[in-house]
């Protein structure tokens, strides 16, 4: 020990210049590991950001956002996706794009040979996305290459959700998908009775019987029914009757699952019973909700057709503040810290007091936004129309 402190920069004489030495390389130490924790919190990886589609960052955004950098593609209808650095974004002119996170510049792209919709979605170094044509590509990150295709029978704009080796994708022939993760084969798919569009979120449910985990695809489509299908053997294990067709992703918040409906209502499911526990509609506003909602404790947000964003009590549905935005809202809303950010179809980015609901931040970018925003490392990206990316944080 000695002679490991005679190697040192500073002259160590007694013991408490060693305690006091000892203290402050700890404390180095320490600083590096929480700085490591936040980096590998601040990835974003799919559509909502986890498997149960909350829509809730764990980065934080700074109080002020400035506009930092712009990439142009052409038609961006998807969410960025965040990853070691590298943003991730699919365009209608059929590229992927992995552009620099800090400067937006590009450092490769995947011609996918048609328009997409799909947000891409990432799991072990590999992205997933599906296209206009019904094919559903894989995309190794480190050769930049195709690892595997699959072919449905109609256009994937629903993102990827992932369990364990599988992936799991909707589609618009109508049946939701479960492959193997690392060569594309086919484990089970399941028939609905109209267009999958939404991603489906994956239920982790407890069996409290014997402590066992059992792992669902929660989806909701055009059909109208919203269905709990086990990922293991792709049975359905419940079905709930939601009156009319979903576009929007189901979210989880413990064994409660949250959507809006094409008939014009917000709706609360329980998992456990299989039946709806509350219902929201406006009293005068009639119009479908496209949007997915972004859920906290005791929070649901969601933004609609009707103009307006509602915050709702996710325990009984009562309203807690509306906010009214002058145009339609197809961009699911992202909760940051105290804030909420989505985009409107007349091509603002607005953020929101999460507590009031009143305006804190807005930008316009010239065209509509039906993407939605990723947040990642204390910055927020978001695409429009037009095909522009934006990335906001801190100069």
């Amino acid at each position: 020990m000695k002679k490991y402190f005679e190697l040192l920069p500073i002259k160590l004489t007694d013991t408490k210049e060693i305690i006091r030495y000892m203290i402050i390389i700890l404390s180095y130490i320490l600083a590096l590991f929480i700085l490591n924790i936040q980096i590998s919190f601040g990835n974003w990886v799919s559509f909502r950001g986890n498997q149960q589609l909350t829509g809730v960052a764990e980065s934080q955004l700074p109080d002020k956002l400035d506009l930092l950098w712009t990439f142009n593609a052409f038609g961006i209808e998807s969410t960025a996706t965040i990853y070691d650095g590298t943003v991730y974004v699919t365009a209608l002119d059929g590229n992927l794009y992995a552009l620099n996170a800090q400067t937006g510049e590009s450092r490769w792209n995947y011609n996918a040979m048609a328009p997409i919709k799909s947000s891409p979605s990432i799991s072990n170094d590999v992205i997933y996305f599906g296209d206009e044509t019904g094919i559903f590509h894989a995309v190794d990150i480190n050769t930049h290459k195709k690892k595997w295709q699959y072919t449905t029978e109609g256009e994937i704009v629903s993102s990827a959700n992932f369990i364990d080796n599988r992936v799991l994708f909707g589609s618009y022939d109508g049946f939701l998908y479960c492959l193997d993760i690392n060569n594309g084969d086919l484990i089970w798919k399941f028939e609905t009775e109209g267009y999958v569009h939404a991603t489906p979120s994956v239920w982790l449910h407890k069996n409290d019987a014997d402590s066992n985990v059992l792992n669902y695809a929660i989806a909701t489509g055009c059909d109208g029914y919203l269905r709990i299908i086990d990922i293991e053997n792709g049975t359905q294990a419940q079905m709930v009757n939601l009156g009319t067709y979903v576009g929007a992703s189901p979210a989880i918040l413990d064994n409660q699952v949250f959507c809006g409906t094409y008939g014009s209502e917000i709706l609360s499911v329980s998992l456990d019973e299989g039946d709806i526990t509350w219902r929201y509609q406006h009293p005068e506003l009639k119009y479908p909700f496209i949007a997915s909602a972004a859920i906290t404790g005791d929070q649901v947000i969601i933004g609609g057709r009707d103009k307006l964003v509602h915050a709702l009590s996710n325990q009984t549905g009562e309203p807690i503040w509306t906010y009214r935005a002058k145009s339609r809202i197809e961009s699911s809303p992202v909760i940051v810290g105290e804030r909420v950010f989505f985009g409107t179809t007349r091509g603002l980015i607005i953020g929101l007091d999460l507590s009031s609901g009143e305006l804190v931040w807005e930008y316009e970018t010239g065209d509509a936004i039906v993407a939605s925003p990723s947040v990642s490392d204390g910055r927020i990206y978001i695409g429009n129309e037009r095909g522009i990316l934006f990335c906001f944080g801190k100069k």
